[in-house]
């Protein structure tokens, strides 16, 4: 089980920004496997700092995690995408927080091994009805990336050719700068800007691909979605998006959910709201309506005296709590509905009928507000 990201970095959960920057430097630099060689104990540490930083020093990704926990760093809900955080994860957090040297203080560092390119990720925007959410479903999404090469199987080379050394790297992949400081010898380590740190160059490149060892192609991936998600709730789907260059490996689609307005249901959380419309008769006698619901069609009585605003509620005909078996409900709102034509006969009846002093509102009567109140609540 994971700790709580706030323990790893050893600040709390009121920390600040700079707060919680300056105790990952602190640890990252504890933890480098450049200072710890061969001792997965420290390595598994500098990700386990360098993943709390990554959630907590994004003000969105803190606020759902604050939130929701573990379940928040993975967009929402358990099980569907991830943050599978591994060491080149690690080690890019700790390149983009301004550290570019392989040897602390004099040290010196073994060569780290050559990682190739990551290719880019995917956003893909998922439009959801109301009925889907409500049940889950499984949808097939069609992206555009691109995809190893087959000509070459990847390596950018044509068939039949070989890559040759990179002279200015002479094979290594990075370029080393030393410099001298009163504190010792500090040794910046870049990747080279020749063969991009894969210590080799294409000298006769594949006709299909141009030497990228990948080509566009259209590719279909299928996503699951749990009952009770809302707008902008996300899933990851790993590897499934722009697989690197030559072979590098390939980045994750983000799948966006995006929930279609209803034309019967406004949804608000977890519950959803319809309006009934009945006539003056079904609220002043009492009726049993029909009306719609996520899943088919149910019945609701209406007592006698029913007033108009009335707040009905069907329990448990709402939508899912998202990794719960709770369910919403369904409100149903009444709206007494006025007619605007009346014939000449129908006239004469409702003259009639409003001289009866029952069918008349209470006025200046302060048990009336009493009324209102019971009939809305």
């Amino acid at each position: 089980m994971k700790r709580d990201y706030y323990e790893v970095l050893g600040v709390s959960k009121s920390a600040s920004s700079d707060e919680i920057k300056k105790a990952y430097r602190k640890l990252a630099m504890q933890f480098h496997p450049d200072r710890n060689q061969g001792n997965t104990e420290a390595e598994e540490k500098f990700k386990e700092v360098s993943e709390a930083y990554e959630i907590l020093k994004d003000s969105q990704k803190r606020q759902r995690y604050d939130r929701f926990g573990h379940a928040g760093a993975k967009g929402g809900f358990e099980g569907f995408g991830g943050f599978d955080f591994d060491l080149s994860d690690a080690l890019r957090t700790f390149m983009s927080e301004g550290f570019g040297f392989g040897d602390f203080f004099g040290s010196t560092s073994q060569r780290r091994e050559r990682q190739h390119r990551r290719g880019a990720d995917l956003q893909v925007r998922l439009k959801l009805t109301l009925e889907e959410i409500a049940n889950g479903v499984t949808k097939k999404i069609k992206l555009k990336k691109f995809k190893k090469c087959d000509e070459c199987d990847g390596s950018g080379a044509k068939p039949g050719s070989t890559p040759v050394t990179c002279p200015y790297c002479k094979g290594t992949g990075e370029i080393r700068h030393a410099s001298r400081s009163i504190f010792g010898q500090f040794v910046n380590i870049v990747s080279c800007s020749q063969c991009h740190g894969e210590g080799t160059i294409i000298s006769d490149p594949c006709n299909a691909c141009g030497g990228e060892g990948r080509v566009k192609a259209e590719s279909s991936v299928t996503v699951k979605i749990p009952a009770g998600v809302s707008s902008g709730n996300y899933i990851s789907l790993r590897g499934e998006g722009h697989i690197g260059p030559k072979n590098g490996p390939a980045g994750d689609v983000i799948v966006v959910i995006e929930e279609i307005e209803h034309d019967l249901f406004e949804r608000h959380g977890d519950d959803i709201l319809y309006d009934l419309y009945l006539s003056f008769s079904q609220v002043a006698l009492g009726d049993q309506v029909e009306i719609p619901t996520l899943n088919g069609r149910g019945k609701l009585t209406i007592a006698p005296g029913t007033q108009s605003g009335k707040i009905l509620r069907m329990k448990g005909k709402g939508i899912p709590a998202l990794n719960s078996y709770r369910k919403g409900d369904q409100l149903v709102r009444v709206v007494v509905w006025t007619p605007t034509k009346l014939t000449e006969e129908e006239k004469d009846l409702f003259r009639d009928l409003s001289q009866f002093e029952s069918t008349k509102p209470p006025t200046g009567d302060r048990g009336f507000f009493k009324k209102v109140k019971d009939a809305f609540f």
